[in-house]
């Protein structure tokens, strides 16, 4: 099912019984955080706050707490069905002839329907207020440690001044004061991007932050897309239905018409960077402080109903990590095209993503296992992994059980291990350096004579299918199990 907005999904929650609605007052510090963070590592149903303290605006937090729920969120049957539909992209033919031109017309007059449909009246607008207070917003402060109240799944759209190109991201955002909060929009960020040129052209920035979308608009916002491919369009392809955008009120910027509260306003790169932080991450650990772009709110616009929706971050699993595992599988086909000897990747929830990269593949060659390591440091956002292990294709590197057997079994550490160095995501905070410091690649595949190794490489212990297949029975008739 494609859902609207959040009301619709946390409608269907509540249907499917994965909704708790409490009513008792609950505080928007640290309380509504920990009943997520419990609910989470209990794989419990979503959360309505009903009555925040100091607030008299419901909030939603757990979302997509769960494989399961990511899953209906998504409309997907399988995050796996996420891949197929990009498969869908990646692999057409370039044309060579008037028939094959003409089948791709067809295919992108397909691809047409789902393009952002541009409304003039929106329930994102049927309420706006110039007299702007952030504090009157259930905004969360989630762990002791935490140098604010932030914003934690906000939209926030900014144009390439070049192009004209809107992107969309997820940074968080540490509330000062009434109407100024933080833009953390990291190195690698578009958005950071964006602020770098407005920065060099000493020209104001404006920006939008929508709060609250349908499930799928606020997972697109997460998703590492190319920086010339536009969030909405891809929201729209995902949904297989187009999504309503709507022109704000203070710049020419497109928000979605069905979100719950938007934030406008500037940044403005002649000001001096504003202290943000500490902030308890998704690492595990607090991010510490830096220095950040301070973002100025104008003018809020919002839902009659308006909705505040939250997530928590901190020790793995937490909702973001399933979201995470949603664009593991999405791209998957990309990388597949680019280094078709792939056969799986697991980028494992208590790596945070950006740690580790356990890959499978067809090793065709000596050497393989390393070709395909250097391959993925120079793809996108791959390029921050800090540890990549290969293996071979009959590996299932999802079992993390598995994985670890065969990196103790598999490798001599001085033959098999190459370090580099590169960028690191900002929240590494191991590194000498920040953004910068080493990463470690291990081929963890059989070794090939043709690759030096002498000796004899030993067989797995597997016993024979036909005595599977004959035990297999006979058990059925004592262990229901089988």
């Amino acid at each position: 099912m494609v859902f609207e907005n959040l009301h619709e999904y946390l409608d269907a929650l509540k249907k499917r019984g994965e909704l708790i609605i409490i009513k008792d007052e609950v505080d928007p510090v640290y309380e509504m955080g920990h009943i997520a963070d419990r609910l989470i590592k209990g794989k419990g149903p979503a959360v309505l706050f009903k009555n925040p303290k100091g607030s008299n605006m419901p909030v939603a937090m757990n979302l997509f707490g769960t494989k399961e729920r990511t899953e209906f969120a998504l409309n997907v049957e399988s995050l796996d069905d996420l891949g197929k539909r990009v498969e869908e992209l990646v692999n057409a033919e370039i044309p060579y002839n008037f028939w094959d031109k003409l089948r791709n017309i067809v295919k992108l007059k397909e691809f047409s329907k789902f393009i952002p449909k541009i409304v003039k009246e929106a329930p994102c607008q049927e309420v706006i207020t110039d007299d702007v207070d952030l504090f009157k917003l259930p905004i969360l402060k989630t762990w002791p440690k935490d140098g604010g109240r932030f914003i934690t799944l906000p939209l926030v759209f900014t144009k390439n001044p070049l192009t004209g190109k809107q992107n969309c991201g997820m940074y968080r955002m540490q509330v000062f004061d009434k109407n100024t909060t933080g833009m953390h929009w990291h190195i690698h960020k578009d958005g950071a991007h964006h602020f770098r040129w407005y920065k060099e052209e000493n020209e104001i920035m404006p920006v939008c932050v929508a709060i609250g979308a349908d499930p799928i608009t606020i997972y697109t916002a997460t998703a590492p897309l190319p920086e010339d491919i536009d969030e909405m369009l891809f929201a729209s392809f995902l949904r297989r239905k187009p999504i309503k955008l709507v022109k704000a009120t203070l710049s020419d910027i497109l928000i979605p018409a069905e979100a719950e509260i938007v934030l406008e306003g500037y940044v403005d790169p002649k000001e001096p960077l504003r202290l943000e932080g500490p902030f308890g991450d998704h690492t595990g650990y607090y991010s510490l402080e830096d220095y950040y772009p301070a973002f100025h709110v104008e003018r809020i616009t919002m839902r009659k109903d308006a909705i505040y929706p939250a997530t928590i971050v901190g020790k793995p699993p937490m909702e973001d990590c399933f979201l995470g595992k949603a664009t593991e599988r999405l791209f998957l086909p990309i990388i597949k095209k680019i280094l078709p000897e792939i056969v799986d990747i697991n980028l494992p929830i208590e790596g945070i993503f950006h740690n580790f990269a356990f890959v499978s593949i067809d090793k065709q060659y000596p050497g393989h296992a390393f070709k395909v390591i250097n391959t993925l440091w120079g793809l996108g956002m791959m390029s921050l992994t800090k540890i990549i292990a290969v293996f071979d294709k009959n590996v299932n590197v999802q079992d993390i059980s598995e994985v670890i057997w065969r990196l103790g079994n598999n490798i001599d550490p001085q033959r098999d291990i190459i370090f580099t160095k590169g960028p690191l995501d900002v929240l590494e905070h191991a590194s000498d350096l920040p953004f910068f410091g080493s990463k470690m690649g291990i081929d963890a595949t059989k070794k090939w004579k043709s690759e030096g190794f002498k000796r004899e490489w030993p067989d797995d212990i597997e016993m024979s299918e036909d005595v599977k297949l004959k035990m297999d029975k006979l058990l059925k008739k004592y262990w229901k199990e089988v």
